[in-house]
């Protein structure tokens, strides 16, 4: 079999449906769902697709272990990590796999992002390091977009229409070949919900493994959808999510010395996001 597509549901009742009936491959494919104890109607709706084969959790697992429950089902050559609230774009699955299969030296590819009103969403970055996190925290990549010292980590300058080799892509929708997933164990667990996908791909680059950027390839993404709900807790969860993937792969000084700095300030700005979403969403 050539592809394995593989998505982690959780209250995905709204995304759900448009995610599979967009899904194309002109190739042997598979479907694996995982639903992580979804408590709306999300069950109800994978129930009307009968091809798919569906891991139904009785609670959430979170998103790493629900994904490596996917790669341990999946048969395919290569393995599609797709979110649910993403709907592809015709031909962008195949123009993916073509792509893996023309260059062996590729280990995974990922398409252009886009918001649904037809707007680019920044979906490529370079690994975060202490220094970059800090540049970011202060604002100043924001003032100044097109600074490659100051904005490294999130890059605004990246260019989205020209392919590329990069560092990190969301994981949103990204091909990667299988046997790949598997020498790395899947996804660290440690990370439930977020950084799993930037440390799996820190991990493949660390190994020389390289990942590709195809903007010829297209899909929709609602970005966060399932979450929002819970958006301000998980803030909190997704700055110390970072705290503790740069502790993981510290180098250089030790990192006690860069937590002192690090913690309080990841702690200031996750308050600060939250005051912001709750003064625009109140």
């Amino acid at each position: 079999m050539k592809l394995s597509i593989i998505i982690v549901t959780y209250n995905s009742a709204a995304d759900i449906v448009p995610c599979l009936e967009s899904i194309a491959f002109a190739g042997d494919y598979e479907i694996i769902v995982i639903d992580n104890a979804s408590r709306d109607q999300t069950r109800a709706l994978l129930a009307r697709f009968p091809q798919i084969k569906l891991i139904s959790n009785e609670q959430n697992l979170g998103y790493a272990r629900a994904n490596n429950q996917g790669i341990a089902l999946a048969r395919g050559e290569y393995a599609l990590l797709l979110n649910p609230d993403t709907v592809i774009q015709s031909g962008a699955i195949d123009l993916l796999v073509k792509y893996l299969d023309t260059h062996p030296e590729i280990a995974a590819v990922a398409p252009r992002l886009l918001y649904p009103d037809n707007t680019p969403q920044l979906s490529i970055r370079s690994f975060p390091t202490f220094t970059s996190v800090i540049w970011e925290i202060t604002t100043l990549p924001r003032i100044f977009p097109h600074c490659r010292t100051l904005g490294r980590w999130r890059r605004r300058y990246f260019d989205y229409e020209t392919p590329a080799i990069v560092e990190q892509p969301m994981a949103s929708c990204l091909l990667i070949r299988r046997a790949v997933l598997n020498e790395l164990g899947g996804f660290d667990e440690n990370f439930p919900i977020y950084y799993n996908d930037v440390d799996l791909s820190y991990r493949m680059h660390k190994k020389g493994y390289k990942t590709a950027y195809l903007p010829s390839s297209r899909v929709y993404h609602k970005l966060g959808a399932s979450t929002e709900p819970l958006k301000k807790k998980l803030i909190f969860e997704n700055h110390r999510a970072l705290f503790k993937y740069l502790k993981k792969h510290n180098t250089g000084a030790p990192f006690w010395l860069k937590a002192i700095i690090l913690l309080p300030l990841l702690e200031i700005a996750a308050l600060i996001r939250v005051l912001i979403h709750k003064r625009w969403t109140a």
